[in-house]
């Protein structure tokens, strides 16, 4: 059976200056699949150069076997990619409702409704009036996420899910992705916390200066593996 994702050779640039050198990267259905490294390794980069944010002509990044290198964000989104982006960015002019609502402007139907979301993140249900910028910090990684989950994805992409929140409200977020595999999507995620970024994915990539510098079954590696990939040598692991 082909990956649901399976990306070869990507790379990508800001104009002149190339962030991703070669990466190849492939998601299977039903997996998380988690990209650590270093600030300034290419995390970001990566997600947003899937997600169309990035321009991507020419590479081959083959998503439920289409090539959707080049096309355009809501494009890639309408066939089944969204993303939680690092640092939420929500609408402070909309409320929590209102920008949960944003994510079914894709129009793809599933379980991911509303209801669904309060059901996941009940919390938002009592603050669902609120501006969603006045909520706390947790608080808005729900909102976000919740957003990205109303498009019905396939690949749901969560950057930084744990950046900057308590260790019981990281908690809290992890706890909802029984239910989101659940669903039937698939999960990339960018994670600073390498104890939890290896205690939920299958699988682990590590970037480092744009390249992947390790790869492996996420139980397979040790803390030293991954602080070599962060910083030395490139080492692969089966």
């Amino acid at each position: 059976m082909s990956p649901l994702l399976d990306i070869m050779d990507l790379d990508a640039f800001y104009g002149d200056f190339q962030a991703l050198f070669g990466v190849d990267f492939t998601v299977d259905a039903g997996e998380v699949v988690a990209l650590v490294g270093a600030n300034g390794a290419g995390k970001t980069t990566f997600l947003r150069t899937l997600s169309g944010l990035v321009p991507s002509a020419g590479q081959s990044i083959r998503f439920a076997n289409q090539n959707i290198a080049g096309l355009p964000a809501f494009q890639i989104a309408r066939n089944g990619i969204a993303m939680s982006p690092e640092g939420r960015r929500l609408f402070p002019s909309l409320n929590v409702e209102e920008n949960l609502m944003l994510g079914e402007n894709g129009g793809r139907e599933g379980a991911w409704t509303k209801q669904a979301i309060f059901e996941l993140f009940p919390i938002l249900e009592e603050k669902r009036a609120i501006p969603a910028t006045l909520l706390s910090g947790g608080q808005q990684q729900m909102v976000a996420i919740g957003r990205a989950l109303m498009a019905n994805p396939d690949l749901l992409l969560l950057d930084e899910v744990s950046l900057g929140l308590a260790p019981v409200i990281v908690r809290d977020i992890y706890a909802a992705l029984p239910r989101i595999l659940g669903s039937g999507a698939s999960v990339v995620l960018v994670e600073q916390d390498i104890g939890m970024a290896t205690q939920v994915s299958d699988r682990l990539y590590c970037l480092q200066e744009g390249r992947v510098s390790l790869t492996g079954a996420s139980n397979g590696l040790t803390r030293q593996d991954i602080s070599t990939a962060y910083f030395g040598r490139k080492k692969e692991a089966s």
